[in-house]
C-alpha cells in the first residue's frame, strides 16, 4: 500500500512512494540508499552512520521531546523556537522578558543554564529481537512483553555503564512489537540557552499560521552544550564546565536550493501509526481527535482571553497555551484530512486484500489477523476511549490544582521520619511565578462542567459530581472556588497525612476520585486494549510478509530517523503553492496586524524585512533572502528541530511543521500534498546578524 518496491527500475518507475519513510540508519535499505543517489545524494552509507564525521553525529535529541543538530566546535546547537520556548520562558520575567524581547548572551558567562534540559547523541543502534526470544519473550503473552523488555534492558543499562559510565540503553518495540532494537545515547545534562529572536519572529503568525502555507515564521532559537573541562564528557551543571567539543558539526550551506534538489531530514519522529487498522484510525477520529479539540477549544479560549489582559499572566501562559493550541489544530487538520481523501474505506480496501492474501496456501499455519474479531473489540473500545479523552483532557490539565492533586496521589515525595507516620508530610514547592489563581480556576471550572455536558452516562461521572451536586447544588464554579480558596493543597505550607483535616480536605479528596476513576477506567479498556494490540501486531506481520519484497519501515517511536526526498511546491485545486517565502511576503503581512494581533512585529523587523540588499544572506537564484521552503520530506512531531541537509551533508535549514492538507500523515503519508515546512538557515543567520548583532556566534559558526 505504502512502501517502496526493492528493485531500483521499479522505484524510479513509480515514484511515488519514494518521498516516504522513516528510515532507522544501521540497517537502511540498499533500494532506499540508491533511490537517495539517484535524487542527489553524494555521500557513502558509511558517512550517514558509520564515520567519524557521519552525519548522525551531528544530530541530537533534545529536552527529550525535539530535535537539534550542533553546528559549531564549541557545541553550539540549533534547535526550533517552539522547542526552546519553555526554556526561554522560565528566564523571562516582566522586567527582563526574554520572550517577548529576544536575548543574546554577548560571552559564554552570559549564556543561560536550564534545569532538567539535556540532549542526546545516538552512539549505536542494533536489532536485539533474537537475543530477547533466546531469553523467553516469545514465549510471553503480549501483556507480559514490556515488563520483560524492561527487566532486560535493566541489565544490558548495567553492562554499559559498568564499560562506559556516560552511555545509556533503551530496548524499544519497532513494526507494532515485532522486532526490537536497542540503541545507546550519550546524554550532556548541561544545555545553556545563548541566543533566541523576539517572539513576534520566532512564533510568527502564532496559531493562525501553524499548519499553515505560505510561512514566514523564524522558527529558531541557539543554545550550547556544556561538558566537564577534564574529560570533554557529560557533567552536571556547574560553573567550571567548558562548551562542548564535538568530533563533527554540520557544515551550513550559503548556496541555496532549488526545485527537485535532493535533501533529508535526521532527527527523532515521535508517533505514528502507519500500520494502524481502519478500525484504528475511525477511533482515532471519533473518540481522541474530535473530544481533545472541543475541550483544548474550550481551555484555550480562556487563557488567552487572560493573556491579553495581562502581561504577567502572558509570560506564564505562554508555553501552556501554545502546546495545547499545537495538537488541538493538529486534531481538526487530521480529521479534515482522513474525511477528504477517504482514509478510513482505503484502508479497508487494503485490509481485504490481507484478509484474500491470508487465505492462501503458503499461509497455512501462520496465526492470521481476525478481523471480524478486530471489529468487534474496537466497537465495544470506542465509547471508553471517547470517555478516556474527554477526562485526560479535563482532568490531567495544566492548571495548578488538578496536578497537586494528581501528584498527592501518584509518585508524591513523603518527607518526615519513616517510624512517625503522624510526622510525614508533603510539601509542594512555590511555584507561584508560574501560575495565575483566576486564570486556573476559570479553566477547571468551565472543563468540569463541560465534562458533565459531553459524558450523558452516570456510570462514567468521577464522584466529585456527586459532592458537586450535594455540597454545591451542582454549581461546579462554587465548587472549584472552594478548592483554590480552602484546600491544603493551595496553602503552601506542610500537609501532614495522619491529620483529620487531610482527610476531611476537599482537594485531597478531589485527588482521590480522578485516582479511583482513572483505575476505574483503565480497568474497563485494559482487556479490551490487550486483545486490540494483539490483532493490531498480526496485521503488522501480515503487511510485512505480504510485502517481503518490499524495504518496510517501522512507525515512528521517537528513535533516530532519516527521511529523504526533494525540494519543491504542490499543487492543491490547481494553483501551485510555490516553494519559499520572501523578506517582502513577510513585510506585507506585517502591514495586517491591525486585522491580527498574531501578524505583529517590532518596527525594527519591518525595517530589516523592506530592505532592497540582502548581501551574503540573498540566494543567489533569486536574488532575495528566502525565509521557509517546502519539501517532501515524511516528519512528524518530534521532527521539529531538525536539520535538513542536502546531498553534501550540508546544512539547509530546520524543520519545524508540516501543512494543513497533509495532517493525517501520522497515519498516511499522502505524497501529492504531504510537505515539510522548513525554516532557511540564511534567514536565521541573517536574523542573528542584522538584529542580534550577534558577532561572535556568526563567527564561530563559520558560514561559507
Amino acid at each position: 500500500m505504502k512502501k517502496i518496491l526493492v528493485s531500483l527500475m521499479c522505484l524510479c518507475a513509480l515514484g511515488a512512494h519514494a518521498d516516504e519513510g522513516m528510515w532507522t540508519l544501521y540497517n537502511l535499505p540498499e533500494a532506499v540508499y540508491q533511490q537517495m543517489q539517484q535524487y542527489g545524494f553524494q555521500l557513502s552509507k558509511e558517512q550517514l552512520y558509520q564515520t567519524d564525521n557521519a552525519v548522525k553525529n551531528a544530530v541530537v535529541n533534545f529536552g527529550g521531546f525535539c530535535s537539534g543538530v550542533v553546528v559549531s566546535p564549541d557545541g553550539l546547537v540549533f534547535t526550533n523556537h517552539h522547542c526552546g520556548f519553555d526554556a526561554i520562558r522560565e528566564h523571562s520575567t516582566v522586567e527582563h522578558d526574554y520572550l517577548l524581547n529576544g536575548f543574546y548572551a554577548k560571552s559564554f558567562e552570559e549564556e543561560l543554564p536550564n534545569d532538567d534540559l539535556f540532549v542526546s547523541f545516538m552512539i549505536e543502534q542494533k536489532d536485539v529481537t533474537d537475543e530477547l526470544n533466546q531469553l523467553g519473550m516469545d514465549k510471553l503473552k503480549l501483556k507480559d512483553v514490556a515488563e520483560f523488555v524492561d527487566s532486560i534492558e535493566n541489565v544490558w543499562q548495567k553492562d554499559v555503564r559498568a564499560k562506559d559510565s556516560t552511555l545509556r540503553v533503551e530496548v524499544k518495540p519497532f513494526y507494532e512489537g515485532n522486532k526490537y532494537y536497542m540503541t545507546t545515547y550519550r546524554d550532556f545534562n548541561d544545555v545553556r540557552l545563548v541566543f533566541t529572536v523576539p517572539k513576534s519572529m520566532g512564533k510568527y503568525g502564532g496559531e493562525t499560521d501553524n499548519w499553515m502555507w505560505p510561512r514566514q515564521t523564524c522558527d529558531y532559537s541557539v543554545f550550547r552544550i556544556y561538558a566537564d573541562p577534564k574529560t570533554n564528557g557529560p557533567a552536571s551543571y556547574s560553573k567550571d564546565n567548558v562548551p562542548y567539543h564535538p568530533q563533527s558539526w554540520a557544515p551550513i550551506c550559503m548556496d541555496g536550493y532549488k526545485p527537485g534538489d535532493f535533501c533529508m531530514i535526521m532527527g527523532y519522529p515521535g508517533s505514528t501509526s502507519r500500520y494502524l487498522s481502519s478500525y484504528g484510525i475511525q477511533e482515532r477520529r471519533d473518540a481522541a481527535n474530535a473530544p481533545r479539540a472541543q475541550v483544548r477549544d474550550i481551555k484555550q479560549k480562556i487563557m488567552l482571553r487572560h493573556m491579553r489582559a495581562d502581561e504577567a499572566i502572558r509570560i506564564m501562559y505562554d508555553s501552556k497555551y501554545a502546546q495545547s493550541s499545537n495538537y488541538w489544530k493538529n486534531s481538526l487538520g487530521m480529521n479534515k484530512c482522513i474525511d477528504s481523501i477517504g482514509l478510513i474505506q482505503q484502508k479497508r480496501d487494503f485490509e481485504a486484500r490481507i484478509r484474500q492474501w491470508q487465505d492462501t496456501a503458503q499461509n497455512t499455519g501462520i496465526e492470521k489477523v481476525d478481523f471480524d474479531k478486530m471489529a468487534e473489540l474496537y466497537q465495544k473500545r470506542q465509547g471508553l476511549t471517547r470517555i478516556r479523552t474527554l477526562f485526560t483532557e479535563t482532568f490531567f490539565a495544566q492548571e495548578q490544582l488538578s496536578l497537586r492533586a494528581w501528584r498527592l496521589n501518584w509518585g508524591m515525595r513523603v518527607m518526615g521520619p519513616k517510624e512517625k507516620p503522624s510526622k510525614q508530610f508533603h510539601e509542594f514547592p512555590d511555584n507561584s511565578a508560574e501560575w495565575d489563581k483566576a486564570t486556573d480556576s476559570e479553566i477547571l471550572a468551565a472543563l468540569i462542567k463541560n465534562y458533565r455536558e459531553q459524558v450523558t452516562d452516570a456510570e462514567w461521572l468521577p464522584d466529585l459530581y456527586k459532592t458537586i451536586d450535594e455540597k454545591f447544588h451542582g454549581d461546579c464554579e462554587a465548587y472549584v472556588n472552594a478548592l483554590y480558596n480552602k484546600s491544603l493543597l493551595m496553602k503552601g505550607k506542610p500537609i501532614y497525612f495522619n491529620k483529620k483535616s487531610y482527610k476531611k480536605d476537599l482537594g485531597v479528596q478531589y485527588g482521590v476520585d480522578l485516582s479511583d476513576f482513572a483505575s476505574k477506567l483503565n480497568e474497563a479498556r485494559r482487556t479490551l486494549t490487550q486483545e486490540i494490540n494483539e490483532q493490531e501486531k498480526l496485521l503488522c506481520a501480515a503487511v510485512l510478509r505480504m510485502e517481503m519484497d518490499m524495504p518496510n519501515y517501522s512507525d515512528a517511536n521517537f528513535t533516530m530517523r532519516m527521511t529523504y526526498g526533494q525540494i519543491g511546491e504542490y499543487t492543491l485545486g490547481g494553483r501551485p503553492s510555490g516553494y519559499y517565502t520572501t523578506a517582502r511576503s513577510l513585510w506585507e503581512k506585517m502591514q495586517q496586524a491591525d486585522q491580527n494581533f498574531e501578524y505583529y512585529a517590532e518596527p525594527v523587523m519591518h525595517e530589516l524585512m523592506a530592505q532592497k540588499d540582502f548581501g551574503k544572506y540573498a540566494d543567489p537564484l533569486t536574488g532575495t533572502m528566502q525565509l521557509c521552503f517546502l519539501s517532501n520530506n515524511d516528519i512528524t512531531g518530534g521532527n521539529s528541530g531538525s536539520p535538513i541537509f542536502n546531498g553534501k551533508g550540508e546544512l539547509l535549514g530546520l524543520a519545524f511543521d508540516g501543512n494543513w492538507d497533509s495532517l493525517a500523515s501520522d497515519i498516511f503519508f499522502d505524497r501529492q500534498l504531504a510537505r515539510t515546512i522548513n525554516v532557511d538557515v540564511r534567514y536565521m543567520l541573517f536574523m542573528m546578524d542584522q538584529w542580534g548583532h550577534a558577532d561572535r556566534l556568526i563567527k564561530e559558526i563559520n558560514a561559507k
